[in-house]
């Protein structure tokens, strides 16, 4: 991702960019002007030179002009012009080249008598090409001085918005008590915003209190009653004579009691922040777990025609909650048998930490399909529930998983989770 300007970068690009065109803006203006001034100055000179000879040539016949360095003058007929003026139109043509020399050309036509005043402007024009360079020269000599005075003003205007926007950015969402400072020489509205943002962070820091509390109350308030059911269900399984219907409603109390206890489990998994979680994980033996889990769930499979098929479980060790993982594994097998009559179950161990579960089940449509990744939830309820792909998603995402599904209706699905975390 390109790193974004800062914002003494971009009021320096705009005000630069605008004190260029301003300067470039001035001296075209100023250029255009002299232009029009020195055609001006050019025929106003020839014009009355042109006729102080014409009045003196009528009072006097025997008057003759006499050429300078500078200035001359032809007539048609008499003195013949260069043959490179011959074809000018009436009028004054600027910056007319006679050979190496730069001149300023006046033609008139006066009772039927041509004249060509040429004036002779090269010393000239070479002064004002140095007149003109010492100008641009000053001209950039001022843009740069603006410049420079343009980004000292905007870094001493913007110190207190830089540090302001580095208060911030050093902010740890997991300490308390931060508060942040706009400084004496701050604008009114860096302090408006320094007061809503330090306002923010104070009921942050409440909402998160509140969010630390519910999740230690959870913890203990709803585990414990759980705890006790589960308990007492296993204690009632021991006592001899138990009614074959009575055992199984105790048996089916102690699972859903189970499944509770792992939803209470995730939930606050996912109320905790992921690196808080990675501080407490622990080493597990995946080829290992993945035997206690098929054989937690064999109960499963006792009034169907379900085989389970390990098809290669290479050794594998992952740092991660121990419980979540059996809770997202367990949760992949649970729904892999319930989704089965009959026919095998094949669950393998690829690289990468994988665990792949392949069931021979209902299957699923495409719809079907689409709307577990659009929402990260499988639709239709079932006994004993697990803890559903909606949740499971959210672990994933949360804890930097990947989880995959494809799925042929009347061929079973396909459920693969990536337990290598991809953050």
């Amino acid at each position: 991702m390109k790193t974004p300007r800062s914002l003494h970068a971009e009021l320096m690009y705009w005000l630069g960019g605008y004190a260029v065109l301003l300067t470039g803006a001035i001296a075209l203006h100023g250029f255009l002007v002299n232009e029009f001034a020195e055609n001006l100055v050019w025929e106003s000179l020839l014009t009355r030179e042109l006729e102080h000879y014409l009045e003196r040539k009528a009072e006097d016949p025997t008057y003759n002009w006499y050429d300078t360095d500078a200035l001359q003058l032809y007539s048609v007929p008499g003195r013949k012009p260069p043959p490179p003026l011959s074809g000018l139109t009436e009028g004054v043509h600027d910056s007319f080249w006679l050979g190496d020399r730069e001149t300023v050309v006046l033609i008139r036509h006066w009772e039927g008598v041509e004249y060509a005043m040429v004036l002779d402007i090269t010393e000239l024009e070479a002064r004002e090409a140095t007149l003109t360079l010492f100008v641009l020269g000053l001209a950039l000599a001022l843009v740069m001085g603006m410049g420079a005075l343009i980004a000292w003003g905007l870094r001493r205007s913007l110190r207190p918005l830089s540090n302001l926007a580095q208060d911030i950015g050093a902010l740890a969402p997991d300490r308390a008590g931060q508060r942040i400072t706009a400084g004496d020489k701050a604008s009114s509205e860096l302090h408006v915003i320094a007061s809503a943002l330090n306002d923010y962070l104070q009921r942050q820091e409440e909402f998160v209190e509140r969010e630390r509390v519910f999740n230690d109350t959870a913890s203990h308030e709803l585990r414990t009653p759980i705890a006790v059911i589960a308990g007492a269900s296993e204690l009632a399984l021991e006592q001899p004579g138990l009614p074959p219907a009575a055992r199984h409603q105790v048996q089916r109390i102690l699972r859903t009691a189970r499944s509770v206890e792992q939803l209470i489990t995730l939930l606050l998994t996912l109320a905790k922040d992921p690196a808080r979680l990675a501080r407490n994980n622990d080493t597990v033996l995946l080829h290992e777990l993945l035997l206690e889990i098929i054989g937690d769930h064999r109960h499963l499979m006792q009034d169907k025609a379900l085989t389970i098929v390990v098809d290669g479980l290479a050794p594998c060790a992952v740092e991660a909650p121990l419980h979540i993982v059996q809770v997202a594994i367990g949760n992949l097998l649970r729904n892999a048998i319930e989704n089965s009559d009959q026919g095998e179950v094949r669950i393998r161990l690829d690289a990468g930490a994988t665990v792949t579960i392949e069931d021979p089940g209902h299957g699923m449509t495409s719809e079907e399909i689409s709307r577990i990744y659009a929402q990260i939830a499988r639709g239709g309820g079932r006994e004993g529930g697990g803890i559903g792909l909606e949740l499971l998603g959210r672990l994933c995402e949360h804890l930097g998983w990947t989880l995959s599904i494809t799925s042929t209706p009347g061929k079973g699905t396909l459920s693969r989770l990536g337990l290598s975390d991809r953050k």
